[in-house]
């Protein structure tokens, strides 16, 4: 594949955006239009492809932002094509996922160049991009390098080949290597987790029992360590080995919840028994907390362990992010889920978009949703963050990731062939307790032909051509 330099994502096509402030969260023109606008400037922050193509830099973003956040990046991009049909972005994220800089020699995303930051809880975030590619048939056209799923494997074996009994019983350690000490004597659960994750959602992908075990025996040590609290199912950050995990650090992130949340929804749907779906549920009841910042009535995703104080750092600008995708996607593999995710996130989505007032584009999105307006607190992970919280309001009219029996190698990476241009349906969206729906393996109406669609976006459309050629394609 050619490489490609790209236009400064951010300054082209500004005019065309569609005010993330406007969002209507009952129409599904106006969701789609705003995820575009916010997709547009979260891109702005990756410079990755204007690097030669074997750069350490290609797919990663820039400094604060660490490896682990492009992975992620990565997995908002492809949630965005799923949602909303637009294929602007596909090309890039390509490009960043089949990266040998970000692949590394054993195709498992253990790069050499990136082994001084890399550490379990990274290797989740990539390994879970390219499952969710594998989950949805995402095209993979380099013939020479492992399918989307065959990497999800490889993901899968290098976590499993760290469970580490000499401490604690078991669990992955933070910190992978010895050159990087700061970790390698403590358990956390956003490593832990992922594993989880990825062995539900690979068990379901393929319906190997030993992906099954795993995820059974990583809850289990889970909740035997006390990552997982046994009452409230907050879920805490972590333990040290020097107290064999008997001392638990209290601190508890947005993201954690949500991604042991996905893996117990995952394992609900794959395996029908009830205490999965019991588990999945007390999991978002443990993470409504997240939902009631202080002095605020109304119903609105914070991170409690930092905004209040001033104190997030770039890593933690990032998380709530994670929680709303994952909080999104439990609903279509437990489907009573759906209600209370809409109680939390819809309010949540319509405060973040109405932050996204700032800078200099006057749409900037700012980092507390709480306080009705632009914080004055732009960034990366604000903007993710935003995006991913309104565009799961599109997840009822998304196709459910798919299981063994329909998941396959796709080759052909034409999106204009796969249906770009066709309109997918408006209708509102649903947000009351009562509205009847069907189960998340039912027909989901615009899972085939929204593949591809490019986003109107008011005045025009954005197109990423090639590997990251943006250009602005007027509507007339």
């Amino acid at each position: 594949m050619r490489f490609v330099k790209s236009l400064n994502i951010a300054t082209a096509g500004s005019s065309v955006m569609t005010a993330p402030a406007s969002l209507d969260v009952k129409s599904l023109s106006s969701v789609r239009d705003v995820a575009a606008t916010l997709a547009f400037d979260t891109m702005s922050y990756y410079k990755g492809n204007l690097s030669s193509a074997d750069s350490i830099n290609m797919g990663d973003l820039q400094d604060p932002y660490y490896w682990w956040t492009a992975g992620a990046l990565w997995g908002a991009m492809l949630d965005y094509y799923h949602l909303t049909g637009d294929p602007s972005y596909n090309d890039v994220v390509i490009q960043a996922l089949l990266a040998p800089t970000n692949l590394g020699t054993e195709n498992a995303y253990m790069p050499a160049e990136h082994a001084f930051e890399e550490g379990n809880d990274d290797l989740f975030f990539w390994g879970s991009a390219a499952i969710a590619a594998a989950e949805r048939n995402f095209p993979q056209p380099d013939r020479s390098l492992p399918s989307w799923l065959e990497l999800g494997a490889n993901v899968f074996d290098q976590l499993m080949s760290r469970w580490n009994t000499q401490h604690c019983g078991g669990g992955l350690l933070w910190q992978i290597y010895e050159s990087n000490p700061n970790g390698l004597t403590y358990k956390n659960s956003v490593s832990n987790g992922g594993f989880f994750q990825i062995a539900a959602r690979m068990a379901r992908a393929t319906g190997n029992d030993t992906y099954l075990e795993w995820a059974e025996k990583v809850w289990d040590w889970s909740m035997d360590v006390g990552f997982i609290d046994a009452d409230l199912y907050h879920v805490y950050d972590g333990s040290g080995i020097d107290t064999n995990c008997t001392k638990t650090n209290p601190a508890s992130f947005t993201y954690t919840s949500g991604i042991y949340l996905h893996g117990a929804a995952v394992m609900a749907n794959y395996t029908g028994k009830p205490e999965w779906k019991e588990r999945a549920e007390k999991l978002l009841d443990g993470a409504v907390w997240f939902f009631h910042p202080p002095n605020v009535t109304a119903t609105i995703m914070y991170e409690g362990a930092c905004e209040t104080v001033e104190r997030c750092n770039a890593d933690q600008t990032t998380f709530k992010g994670y929680l709303a995708r994952y909080m999104w996607q439990a609903t279509q593999m437990v489907p009573s889920l759906r209600s209370k995710v809409e109680s939390l996130l819809v309010g949540s989505a319509e405060a973040a978009a109405g932050t996204c007032t700032g800078g200099s584009t006057g749409r900037a999105c700012g980092q507390k949703w709480y306080v009705g307006q632009f914080d004055g607190i732009p960034g990366f992970g604000q903007q993710m963050c935003a995006l991913e919280a309104i565009q799961g309001l599109l997840i009822s009219e998304a196709a459910p990731p798919l299981e063994a029996k329909d998941i396959k190698v796709v080759r052909d990476a034409n999106w204009s062939a796969a249906g770009a241009g066709k309109d997918l349906p408006t209708r509102a969206v649903q947000t009351s307790s009562t509205t009847k729906r069907g189960n998340a393996g039912e027909a989901q109406p615009t899972g085939n032909a929204a593949a591809g669609r490019v986003m109107d976006v008011g005045l025009g459309s954005l197109m990423v051509m090639g590997l990251g050629l943006v250009v602005v394609v007027v509507a007339v």
